[in-house]
């Protein structure tokens, strides 16, 4: 399969410049597409639902905003970036009966449309520009002159100019000062699901929970083994994410660097391949997203309580504990600012 990588001379921002956006929320990712497709000269107005907190944040940033129904009404393009499991119900109250042919829907993450809890009526143009980066990145880079990659993709090509649209509105959001990468809705759900819940959440998150309690289980201090799995691994992700796996091992003492290679597969066997492919299944049958939506609107009562236990694993005690007492404070510039990782 070749990939296909498009730049800003592969894309005319006149088209998006043309026509009338609305972004639905004005949270991370919200904020960043307002303010960088009205910096490349898009009429852009917020949609929030009445008693938002968000309001005042989009007024004093000089945005109009309108109600969800009222925008729908009015744009050309109405971009929904409210979280997952809450873009039907907005849909269905506030945007379906609003849309006629012509219209877009753009969206920054495919979940919506790839499980079906999402169907434009005929005649509307569905498509998708996803950051691979958070929200206050993607505005950082675009003021610095630079751009956050985006990956895009259509779904439904209506109108015949749908990847005209979508291309335009990557490079007015400075997506393709970096690169823009094609895709389909169902490549870009299921890679990004299975990408976090096998390594970048899930997985992370429980090798260093077994890791820190293998160590006090065997008597180490637990603020030594905090040090050891938790604290050091944004040296090595910083590493990784710079130059890839070559340079965290180029970088890396030799002891580290064979222990890598004789340990790392003792602990991440086959049989960690095999529940990942189980993972992926659930994720491509709908499994996962059926469980995730019906337990949201049960109130969520599996997602609060599984959060609520992992919030007493003692490895977060005795995090605040240390972090408490460094005279260098973590803020979120650390993690995001020059070389750190998304």
């Amino acid at each position: 399969m070749t990939t296909e990588i498009f730049h800003d001379s592969d894309a005319d921002l006149s088209v998006i410049q043309g026509k009338k956006v609305a972004v639905v929320g004005y949270g991370s990712q919200g904020h960043a597409h307002a303010l960088n497709l009205r910096d490349s000269g898009v009429e852009v107005a917020i949609a929030l639902k009445e008693g938002s907190t968000s309001i005042p944040k989009a007024q004093e940033a000089g945005f109009e905003v309108k109600t969800v129904a009222d925008a729908a009404d009015w744009a050309d393009v109405i971009v929904i970036l409210a979280p997952d499991q809450h873009q039907r119900g907005i849909y269905a109250d506030s945007i379906k009966d609003h849309l006629a042919p012509g219209k877009t829907l753009l969206f920054a993450h495919g979940f919506n449309i790839r499980f079906g809890y999402i169907t434009a009526p005929e005649g509307v143009d569905v498509v998708m520009v996803a950051p691979k980066g958070p929200g206050h990145t993607v505005r950082r880079e675009y003021e610095a002159g630079r751009g956050v990659p985006v990956i895009v993709a259509v779904e439904v090509d209506a109108s015949g100019s749908a990847w005209d649209t979508a291309w335009s509105y990557a490079k007015a959001i400075g997506g393709l000062r970096a690169g823009g990468i094609k895709t389909t809705f169902t490549e870009e759900t299921e890679t990004d699901l299975f990408g976090e819940q096998a390594v970048l959440c899930g997985g992370m998150s429980h090798l260093v929970q077994y890791g820190f309690e293998t160590l006090v289980e065997a008597g180490y201090q637990p603020q030594i083994a905090y040090f050891e799995v938790l604290h050091e691994l944004k040296l090595i992700v910083d590493l990784m994410w710079e130059g890839g796996i070559a340079k965290q091992r180029w970088s890396i003492s030799d002891t580290a660097e064979y222990g890598d290679y004789v340990s790392g597969p003792r602990v991440i066997d086959p049989h960690v391949k095999e529940n990942m492919k189980a993972v992926l299944g659930d994720i491509q049958s709908g499994a996962f997203a059926q469980r995730f939506i019906d337990d949201q609107d049960a109130g969520a009562p599996e997602f609060l309580g599984l959060r609520a236990k992992e919030e007493t694993h003692p490895i977060e005690s005795v995090g605040r504990d240390l972090r408490a007492l460094f005279a260098w404070k973590q803020q979120d510039s650390d993690y995001t600012d020059g070389s750190a990782a998304r």
